[in-house]
């Protein structure tokens, strides 16, 4: 990225990654709930939820390079 952040996009950056965690955390849970339920019918589900939290790690990782500034070595 060319331009620094503002404080505001920075301070915005944060509070959307914490709450991209927090919903990763809570993935992390509910597929371990389920898993532990062991019922054949929630495999879509289960799936399902994997899946959305690939896509948060994704975009939490994103989100962190953005913060982190650039360093030239």
């Amino acid at each position: 990225m060319d331009k620094e952040l503002t404080e505001e996009e920075r301070a915005g950056l944060v509070a959307q990654v914490e709450r991209l965690r927090e919903e990763h955390r809570d993935l992390d849970a509910a597929i371990e709930a389920l898993s532990e339920a062991g019922q054949a019918a929630d495999r879509l589900q289960l799936q399902r939820l994997k899946k959305r939290k690939l896509m948060l790690r994704d975009k939490l990782a994103l989100l962190e390079d953005q913060l982190t500034p650039d360093i030239i070595a």
